[in-house]
């Protein structure tokens, strides 16, 4: 699987690039806005980058621009366990939320997973994360798991739904 660019009806998914940090930076940056996120918000773009750049991250990042070139979110896929299964992570950026950006990169990065060899997609969700669990399922996505006060964040410990897709279940995403 490539790092290859791709498209939606509105955005244009491509890989990540120097610059990407500052546009980045006034979503995870705040507080309120990295409450699911497994670590607290960053103190700075300088830091934001180190983070996103980190040379030994075995993911890949892709960040969706609008047609005038802003970035509206950042979305990710990881090796999970074992070849041909990868976890998927996604952040709308905070001026751009209520637009359904999530909705159709997150569909449209299914769809470029799976049509590129994945076998499945896993998605981790912090079962208070409503709006994350909706769009999952409205994308075919089916809870395989509950795991009770799984993992200590700088929230608290939290409880965590693991979320699965197949590539034998419906080929595209809704």
């Amino acid at each position: 699987m490539t790092d290859s660019t791709f498209h939606t009806d509105r955005f244009t998914l491509r890989p990540l690039r120097a610059g990407d940090e500052q546009a980045l930076f006034p979503t995870l940056g705040d507080e309120a806005q990295c409450l699911y996120l497994s670590r607290p918000a960053f103190a700075s773009a300088e830091e934001l980058w180190g983070w996103l750049a980190e040379p030994d991250w075995p993911g890949r990042t892709w960040i969706a621009e609008d047609g005038e070139g802003r970035v509206a979110g950042r979305f990710v896929a990881v090796p999970a366990h074992e070849e041909g299964v990868l976890e998927i992570g996604y952040i709308t950026c905070i001026d751009r939320q209520g637009e359904g950006v999530a909705r159709e990169c997150t569909a449209a990065l299914v769809d470029h997973l799976l049509d590129t060899g994945a076998r499945k997609l896993i998605a981790e969700v912090d079962v208070e994360n409503t709006p994350s669990i909706r769009l999952l399922e409205r994308l075919g996505f089916t809870r395989e798991a509950l795991f009770r006060e799984h993992e200590t964040t700088h929230n608290g410990l939290c409880d965590v739904a693991v979320y699965g897709r197949l590539a034998s279940d419906s080929r595209r995403s809704k």
